[in-house]
């Protein structure tokens, strides 16, 4: 039994335990090196080794490349990732549409935050990563969640999931990326999700069925 618990404790550590304080030094000085007007493509392992007071075998034995290691940068300067119920298929719908709100007031709101995001989409490689290891993780979320409320019955479900999913983040996404200056108003999750619930289509307003008859009467 001891020997199986000496194994299992050996088979997942690879390399050197991780050293918290080493890695927040390493993405601490990146930003430092950023703020200092220094552009994404002219960072090197090098000077970011040396801003960080480490070595450069330090950074790559936790990541293995630069690109690698900006999306973990870019990841720490935005609003962490928010937990989702995994039950109810509308509330987490609605937890992350906020998560997509709060990263769009996140960018308008860190002149660096948006600098960076910014170049990282002139960097086919680094935005391939930050896509792959970010983005598409929170559209699958939101897929999952859309599924969800599929099978709770809360959504139709003769209509393709991918295309619930886009019409719901898709209002979020136009004001907080293509619209800069459009609200990111505290209601607007769940605005959006209300108004796809009920439609589009006006109202169908009662008729005066008592006028009509009244009006009848009269004639």
């Amino acid at each position: 039994m001891r020997g199986q618990e000496q194994g299992e404790e050996r088979e997942p550590r690879r390399g050197r335990p991780r050293s918290e304080a080493a890695e927040r030094a390493i993405l601490q000085a990146v930003v430092r090196l950023l703020e200092e007007g220094e552009p994404l493509a002219g960072l090197s392992i090098e000077r970011i080794a040396r801003t960080a007071g480490v070595g450069k075998a330090t950074i790559y034995r936790r990541w293995r490349d630069k690109e690698e290691l900006f999306v973990d940068v870019l990841r720490d300067m935005e609003p962490p990732e928010p937990a989702l119920s995994g039950t109810s298929g509308l509330a987490d719908i609605l937890i992350c549409l906020e998560s997509l709100r709060h990263r769009g007031l996140a960018q308008r709101n860190s002149t660096l935050l948006y600098s960076v995001f910014a170049q990282m989409k002139s960097h086919p490689k680094l935005w391939g990563a930050y896509h792959a290891t970010a983005i598409e993780p929170r559209r699958a979320a939101m897929r999952a969640a859309v599924s969800r409320a599929v099978a709770a019955g809360e959504l139709r479900d003769d209509i393709d999931v991918e295309l619930m999913d886009e019409l719901f983040a898709g209002p979020m996404l136009v004001r907080t990326i293509h619209r800069k200056d459009a609200p990111l108003d505290d209601d607007l999750s769940e605005r959006i999700i209300r108004a796809l619930l009920e439609g589009l289509r006006p109202r169908e307003t009662p008729r005066d069925t008592a006028g009509e008859t009244a009006g009848g009467t009269a004639n």
